[in-house]
């Protein structure tokens, strides 16, 4: 642990406000994580000079905004959790402009209010807007990487701050070359909107549904909007602080791709356990994409296992999401993730990769 001492000398004149001993937990959607300090930087001015200071010191940095896509430690961080809080919003005739801090759901729903289309599949999904292209979130059939203009970002190496386009990103499957690098910081994100007010081509089933619409079709971004919170309401996947159920991170597997090779093999494994029933795939870049929740409940994990007793357990609303019962330490929702994990793999020869970056622990 950096003594609180020299955390303070270092950030003297950044206008970062600094706490000592803060409990993570308090700061990410999965509520657990351990003692750190933490600098809060309400404006991209402090957050610039505040990681300059930080990397010219030599202390380490974790940057935290939303903390929806994080499992800490109990042991916490011994550097310096930066706490992005740097939130404006800018809505144009075709754009919208956020700080890197700002709540992503409210972004959405600015756009929305504004009579602007585009974003609305995103909705009530937890974190920052800096944190979007970084794991190049997605939902119901829309990734960031389809509707980001540009990101603004810190090169921390050379200390340079300049605009970079999407195809500087890297982007792939809920990821970005951003998300396991501590090169750059995010400051700002501009995505590009429509002015009619219509949402993107419905290219999910579930969601074109309730919708009663086909795929493809477009309706009003409004609309669109209220069905994805029902639909992710139902799955306990919009913040509640009253239900255990959203104290996650979300979905906490991402839906694994098959190389094509391995397609026919896989398949005839998951039917020798599962039977003659119809197997939920999707076409994707490298291969085939399977449902990571389907293949968890198959493999004998069901909602809410292990049982009521445990502190944590799968949600009891979606197998995917991996949550904190109200007492639960980060080793046990590590030991959850592995077995799972592990069954999954015994069973059907896939292999599920965690969603969340983790800090001081290994899945």
């Amino acid at each position: 642990m950096v003594p609180f001492e020299d955390v303070t000398d270092a950030l003297a004149a950044t206008g970062a406000r600094v706490r000592n001993s803060v409990r993570l937990a308090e700061l990410t959607t999965l509520r657990v994580g351990g003692p750190a300090t933490v600098a809060e930087c309400a404006g991209i001015e402090s957050l610039v000079a505040t990681v300059r200071a930080l990397d010219a010191a030599g202390i380490p940095v974790l940057l935290l905004a939303g903390g929806s896509n994080l499992l800490i430690a109990d042991s916490g961080f011994g550097g310096v959790v930066v706490r992005v809080a740097a939130g404006a919003v800018e809505l144009g005739a075709d754009h919208v402009l956020a700080e890197a801090g700002a709540d992503w759901d409210a972004v959405v729903a600015a756009t929305v209010a504004a009579g602007l289309g585009g974003l609305e599949c995103l909705s009530g999904i937890p974190g920052s807007a800096g944190a979007t292209p970084v794991q190049n979130v997605g939902a119901y059939g829309v990734e960031v990487a389809q509707l980001l203009r540009r990101v603004r970002l810190l090169d921390r190496s050379t200390g340079e701050i300049r605009w970079a386009a999407p195809d500087e990103l890297g982007f792939g499957y809920r990821t970005s070359i951003l998300k396991h690098s501590d090169r750059a910081v995010v400051l700002a994100v501009e995505f590009a909107v429509n002015p009619e007010g219509t949402s993107a081509p419905l290219r999910f089933g579930e969601l074109a549904a309730a919708l009663g619409a086909t795929e493809g079709q477009s309706r009003p971004a409004s609309q669109v909007r209220e069905a994805v919170l029902r639909l992710r309401a139902s799955k306990g996947m919009v913040l509640d602080p009253a239900d255990h159920d959203t104290w996650s991170a979300g979905s906490f597997f991402t839906n694994p791709v098959v190389p094509g090779s391995r397609v026919g093999n896989v398949l005839a494994t998951i039917s020798a356990h599962v039977g003659d029933v119809t197997i939920p795939t999707y076409p994707a870049v490298d291969g085939t994409k399977f449902s990571a929740g389907w293949l968890i409940e198959r493999a004998g994990f069901g909602k809410g296992f292990p049982g009521a007793d445990a502190p944590a357990r799968l949600s009891t609303k979606h197998t995917l999401a991996l949550t904190n019962r109200g007492s639960a330490s980060a080793a046990d929702l590590v030991d959850l993730a592995r077995a799972v994990r592990d069954g999954v793999e015994q069973r059907f020869g896939i292999r599920l990769e965690p969603e969340p970056v983790t800090v001081g622990l290994t899945i």
